[in-house]
C-alpha cells in the first residue's frame, strides 16, 4: 500500500494536468485531453485498481481546490471513475468452477468490458448534457449557443442556421462515440504498456473472440422504443443506440479478423478496412451491422465449426 501511494499520486497528477491542459487552447492540448485517462489506467492495470482509485481521488481534490469544484467533478466523472472501474474489471478473475486441483483463472470477458465502456460513455455524456438543461429544447438551445460562440459570432447567422440543426442533432451521438472510442483506446494502450513492462496481471485476451452479452440486444431494442416518446427520452435513447453501435463496431472488427484468417492477403484486407473507417467514417456502420449479425446468427461459430468426420 505504501509503495503504491507514490505511483497513484504521480498517475493522478499526470491525468489532472492532461485534463486541464484544454484550458490553454493550444492544439496539443486536445491530444493531452484525449489521453487523460491513460496514466490512471496504467496504474490500475499494473499496480492494482486501488492505485487508480487513490490517484483519481487525489487528482479530483487537487482540481477542485486549485481551479474549481466543477472541474474536479468533471474529472471524477469522465476520467477517474471510468479509469478505476475499467482497470478493476480488466484484471478481475476467478477459478474455473470444475477444474481441479490447479484451476486456471477465468478472466472477466472482454465483451462485458466493452458493454461497460458503452454504459460509462452514455452516463458521462448524459450527465454533461443535463448540466445544460433538463429538457430536450433547453439542451438543444444551449448547444446552439455553444455553436455560435465556437464560430466566433454574437448571434445566429444564416450560414450558421443552415448548420445548426444537423450539428445540434448529431452532437450527443458524436460525444458518445468520442467518449467510447477514447475509453476503448486508452484501456488497450494502458494494457499494452503494462504488458510491455511485465506488470499486466492477466494474460493478453483473444480480442478476435470479443462478443457482447445478449443483454446488449435487449438494451438496444428498449432504446429504439424510447426514441418514439420524443423529447429528452428520445435524445437519451439515441445516445444509447450510438454507444451500442460503437460497441458493435468493435465486435464487427473482431468478426472481420476471424473471417479473414484463411486469406493470404489478410493484412492488406484489414488495412483497407481500417483505412476506409478512418477516412470515410460511414463504413463503420457496415462493420457495426456485421457485429450485430454475428450476435444474432453466430457467424464466427459457424465459420470456425470443425467439418464433420468422413464416414468410414
Amino acid at each position: 500500500m505504501i509503495a503504491t501511494l507514490p505511483i497513484a499520486l504521480a498517475a493522478g497528477a499526470a491525468s489532472a494536468l492532461m485534463f486541464v491542459s484544454i484550458l490553454s487552447g493550444a492544439p496539443v492540448s486536445l491530444l493531452l485531453f484525449f489521453l487523460a485517462p491513460l496514466p490512471l489506467m496504467v496504474a490500475g492495470l499494473a499496480w492494482g485498481a486501488r492505485a487508480a482509485a487513490l490517484g483519481g481521488v487525489a487528482a479530483t481534490a487537487m482540481l477542485s481546490g486549485l481551479i474549481d469544484i466543477s472541474y474536479g467533478l468533471g474529472f471524477a466523472i469522465t476520467v477517474a471513475l471510468p479509469a478505476w472501474w475499467l482497470s478493476y474489471l480488466a484484471v478481475l478473475g476467478r477459478p474455473h468452477a470444475h477444474v481441479t486441483p490447479n484451476p486456471e483463472l477465468e478472466w472477466y470477458p472482454v465483451g462485458r468490458i466493452v458493454l461497460w465502456i458503452a454504459g460509462l460513455a452514455t452516463v458521462t455524456t448524459a450527465a454533461a448534457l443535463l448540466t445544460l438543461g433538463t429538457d430536450a429544447a433547453t439542451i438543444s438551445e444551449a448547444l446552439r449557443q455553444l455553436l455560435i460562440r465556437f464560430a466566433g459570432q454574437t448571434e445566429m447567422t444564416a450560414e450558421l442556421e443552415a448548420l445548426a440543426t444537423p450539428l445540434v442533432s448529431l452532437a450527443p451521438a458524436a460525444a458518445i462515440i468520442f467518449a467510447s472510442v477514447r475509453l476503448l483506446l486508452m484501456l488497450w494502450l494502458a494494457a499494452k504498456i503494462a504488458q510491455t513492462s511485465g506488470r499486466l496481471n492477466r494474460p493478453w485476451p483473444d480480442l478476435k473472440a470479443t462478443e457482447l452479452p445478449l443483454a446488449a440486444l435487449a438494451i438496444g431494442a428498449l432504446a429504439i422504443v424510447i426514441c418514439f416518446f420524443g423529447g429528452l427520452p428520445a435524445m437519451l435513447g439515441k445516445m444509447v443506440i450510438a454507444a451500442l453501435l460503437t460497441a458493435y463496431t468493435l465486435t464487427g472488427l473482431a468478426v472481420l479478423h476471424t473471417l479473414t484468417l484463411p486469406l493470404k492477403g489478410r493484412a492488406l484486407w484489414l488495412g483497407c478496412a481500417y483505412g476506409l473507417i478512418a477516412i470515410l467514417r460511414w463504413p463503420a456502420l457496415l462493420i457495426a451491422l456485421l457485429g450485430l449479425a454475428d450476435a444474432i446468427f453466430s457467424i464466427r461459430r459457424r465459420v470456425q465449426k470443425p467439418p464433420p468426420l468422413a464416414a468410414a
